[in-house]
């Protein structure tokens, strides 16, 4: 039989003392470690733990964006600021009732409703959302400790569609923009000194001796900008083109109006449009600025840019003749005249006859003319295939095809405004360059002080003068022989019209057309360009010179009168 071995309690007190002495280690252990990290934060490391408790607490005043105004003063876009009324039920010095009394007259609700809500057992009631400023103003004077008002602002635009796709449109709950809204945004919500201030969790302000209890109340406002738009000339130019869209039931189209010296947009109306004030029921078509983001063939109008290069590079001058057969062949590719049935073999034509009857043969050969790399190295200095660096969001670069893809066909039918492909601003930037002494600047859509100017508007020499001279006196004098619409009684106008027919998506041509006229005036002293593209017209005669002219005569004319322009033809008696 076995006996189990008791331990004394002699022994039993040892191995007590022993546990005890190990937990009470561990706990001493435990507590050092506490005390030293409450010490570094409280005493080392306090100024870190402030300046975080600070920053969970702080908060800043309202912030209302700038205004937009055009050259002269006119309010393009603003904030209105609306408040929301609360109530804080932990605040409550009067009853439901004596609330309702009070501010029942000033919200314009039902007393009893009013005090049935602000009986609620929540600890904030709203009251009533979007509140004018004067009505916010007359709860604040109340000084009522359990209501509150949270300012909130809205995007206005007074002169509704008015330079919607200039303007852009600004959503204050997502802070999604588009147009000067958004390539603006910094300055616009560029304040002078940001007032800083703190919020208890339930966002109560914390009065402390330096805060200003009228500066935290106040909403601080960003800076204003000046567009270069003339709010006059913007209205002819959507005036004119919603006219001529709707009269030729065209797709889309584009009226640009710029001074060529210093690449102000002066007007510049794009259809489709919407209203900024309603963009959430704009479609994607209509948001779209297509002048920027879409390419097409600009067709004849580009004649211009190819005889200038063929003059720069020495291979045409002013008083050249051209053979011009009325239609060629190239790489099996036949390319005629538009009036090829009416003057089958125009002859040797000279250039004023190349502009002023738009011979594709003669264009053809002042292109072949040049080598592929000369005229490849004209149109990147023209900006063709370039972006323009316009200060509006969008922009593409259009389409040039690569030196070593210029084929003999590609060589020639580049030279009449076909297989390449430009925006619209592109390419009133290029011909900007001939009304400005060969010098193409940067086109833009916002007043810059002189440093920024410096910055952002940017001057390059595309051609020599003397070639923008010739150009000028060439466009002239083809408009003045004609009896084009923009043959005008009291301005010498340079203009060229296109028409091309708009590529399909599979390959090859459909029988819709882009019709076009860019130019400017007045030719011997050129204060402002104009480019109409009208897209897919599809009634009456439709040519360049019957759709897109008209239109430019009308905003030359009107914009002329704008800008009290001196007339530079003068009539003989």
């Amino acid at each position: 039989m076995k006996y189990k071995n008791y331990k004394s309690d002699k022994e039993k007190f040892k191995e007590f003392d022993k546990k005890l002495i190990f937990w009470q280690i561990i706990c001493i252990l435990v507590s050092f470690i506490i005390i030293s990290y409450l010490f570094l934060i409280m005493v080392v490391d306090v100024k870190n733990y402030r300046a975080k408790a600070k920053r969970q607490r702080s908060a800043k005043n309202f912030v209302m964006r700038g205004t937009i105004l055009d050259r002269n003063g006119i309010k393009l876009a603003s904030d209105k600021t609306s408040f929301d009324v609360y109530a804080h039920q932990e605040y409550y010095d009067h009853t439901p009732n004596e609330l309702a009394a009070i501010l029942a007259p000033i919200l314009g609700l039902n007393k009893n409703q009013l005090a049935k809500k602000l009986a609620q057992d929540q600890l904030i009631i709203v009251l009533k959302k979007d509140v004018p400023r004067t009505t916010a103003q007359k709860i604040k004077k109340l000084g009522l400790r359990e209501i509150s008002l949270e300012p909130k602002n809205e995007r206005v635009y007074p002169q509704g569609t008015m330079a919607a796709h200039i303007l852009g449109y600004y959503n204050t709950d997502a802070d999604v923009a588009a147009g000067v809204e958004l390539t603006a945004k910094d300055k616009l919500e560029e304040v002078e000194q940001v007032v800083n201030f703190e919020k208890t969790p339930d966002g109560d302000i914390i009065y402390e001796v330096n805060t200003d209890p009228a500066a935290t109340t106040t909403p601080l406002r960003g800076k204003s900008i000046t567009l270069t738009i003339d709010s006059a000339i913007q209205h002819v130019c959507e005036v004119e083109l919603n006219k001529v869209i709707k009269e030729k039931n065209a797709l889309r189209g584009t009226v640009i109006v710029m001074n060529p010296k210093n690449g102000e947009i002066l007007g510049y109306a794009v259809y489709p449009t919407y209203n900024p004030n309603k963009y959430k029921k704009a479609t994607l078509t209509q948001l779209t600025n297509w002048t920027l983001s879409d390419v097409f063939e600009p067709g004849s109008t580009f004649k211009v840019l190819t005889i200038a290069s063929a003059i720069e590079t020495g291979r045409l001058n002013e008083y050249s003749k051209i053979l011009d057969t009325g239609k060629i062949e190239i790489d099996g590719w036949p390319i005629k005249n538009y009036d090829y049935s009416v003057k089958p073999y125009p002859g040797n034509i000279d250039l004023y006859y190349l502009f002023e009857h738009s011979s594709n043969v003669g264009s053809v050969k002042a292109a072949l003319m040049m080598t592929k790399q000369e005229h490849y190295n004209m149109l990147k200095k023209f900006g063709i295939g370039k972006r323009t660096g316009i200060d509006l969001p969008g922009e593409s670069r259009g389409l040039i095809p690569p030196i070593d893809e210029w084929y003999k066909s590609t060589h020639a039918t580049i030279g009449y405004g076909y297989g390449i492909s430009v925006t619209a601003i592109q390419m009133a930037a290029a011909i900007s360059a001939i009304a400005n002494n060969g010098v193409m600047v940067t086109p833009h859509v916002i007043k810059y002080s002189p440093e920024e100017t410096a910055e952002k508007i940017h001057q390059k020499q595309v051609i020599r003068p003397e070639t923008a001279h010739t150009i000028t006196k060439l466009l002239a004098g083809s408009v003045g022989r004609s009896k084009s619409p923009v043959n005008l009684e009291d301005y010498y106008v340079a203009a060229k019209t296109g028409t091309a027919r708009k590529s399909s998506d599979t390959g090859g041509y459909t029988n819709k057309l882009v019709t076009s006229i860019i130019g400017f005036l007045p030719a011997t002293n050129p204060q402002v360009e104009i480019y109409v593209v009208i897209d897919s017209p599809s009634k009456g005669a439709l040519w360049g010179s019957t759709v897109a002219a008209p239109v430019f005569r009308e905003v030359a004319l009107q914009t002329a009168r704008i800008m009290n322009i001196p007339p530079d033809k003068h009539k003989s008696h």
